[in-house]
């Protein structure tokens, strides 16, 4: 594969990801937001079984053995993917797909600072503008005032810890055995039962419901979960980080411009202005670290 079609495909999984916010507070007028996350992720994961025992036949074969160690290490992560989305798609419910667009991308600025504190790595020293620049305009986002920001708004800013912290471990926790697609598969899994028990336990599911909402659930199960991650897995292999960086932060781009178009969401200057520093402060944190000075001749 070469570069230019990584590259492409990243674009896609941005593509998906953004619109799938739009997806998210559709899915909400029919069913509840536990009752889709379990019913989504655990689509997703029946999407990635076959590409997961695949996975499994070939390790086997290389001599590599799973333990039960490895499985607690990925339902780990699985419990990390259910608090973000269960927060995000609860927050998702009173605020716009644009304002959750760019709060969940605050996620970015917290990795580095949670292995900062949680693992004593020094961050590079474009963490600190962007986090500010990140409060800076999530204050602006909110009109002005930290006041206006809505209790959806403040649930997905929740999330982002959450997110923050499956980003800050998924990566090692899939390099000790080189089972990225079976890692995701049990992540989808345990999202998806943990979700739908507390669904059974606090809200109201119909077979009218399920039916309504269907579309919805297609769309953030099959393609979010299912197929965006996939390619993401696939054509961050065949591109540089930069590219990556790039094409996969304008997923926040690509949820307000769905919010404009199918539901008629607008955001007034202020916000505007919020949006594009917190988009600013996301490319700053990924971008700066990876350049480093030519060498003197």
């Amino acid at each position: 594969m070469s570069r230019t079609q990584a590259n492409l495909l990243m674009l896609v999984a941005a593509v998906i990801w953004g619109t799938t916010f739009v997806a998210q507070q559709l899915g909400m007028r029919d069913v509840g937001p536990l009752t889709y996350t379990g019913v989504r992720f655990l689509m997703g994961a029946l999407f990635v079984a076959p590409l997961a025992w695949h996975e499994y036949v070939r390790l086997k074969a290389r001599g590599i053995r799973l333990e039960r160690r490895d499985l607690a290490y990925w339902c780990g992560i699985g419990l990390l993917l259910t608090g973000g989305a269960v927060l995000q798609q609860i927050g998702i419910v009173s605020t716009t797909v644009s304002n959750a667009g760019f709060l969940t991308a605050l996620y970015v600025p917290l990795v580095p600072i949670l292995g900062w504190l949680l693992h004593r790595h020094l961050p590079h020293w474009s963490l600190w503008p962007a986090a500010a620049g990140s409060v800076a305009g999530t204050y602006l986002l909110g009109g002005g005032e930290l006041s206006a920001l809505s209790v959806g708004d403040l649930w997905i800013i929740a999330s982002t810890f959450f997110w923050a912290g499956h980003v800050l471990y998924v990566g090692r926790v899939a390099a000790q055995k080189g089972a990225p697609i079976l890692l995701a598969c049990t992540q989808f899994v345990v999202c998806g039962v943990l979700s739908l028990g507390l669904a059974l336990a606090t809200e109201t599911i119909t077979l009218a419901g399920l039916s309504a909402g269907l579309p919805t659930i297609l769309y953030g199960g099959l393609l979010s979960v299912g197929i965006a991650y996939t390619l993401q897995v696939v054509a961050q292999r065949h591109t540089h980080a930069t590219d990556a960086a790039i094409l996969l932060s304008s997923e926040i781009l690509f949820a307000a411009l769905a919010g404009m178009l199918y539901l008629g969401e607008r955001l007034n200057s202020l916000q505007m202005a919020g949006g594009g520093l917190i988009f600013a402060s996301i490319l700053m944190v990924q971008l700066l670290p990876l350049w480093r000075p030519a060498r003197r001749a």
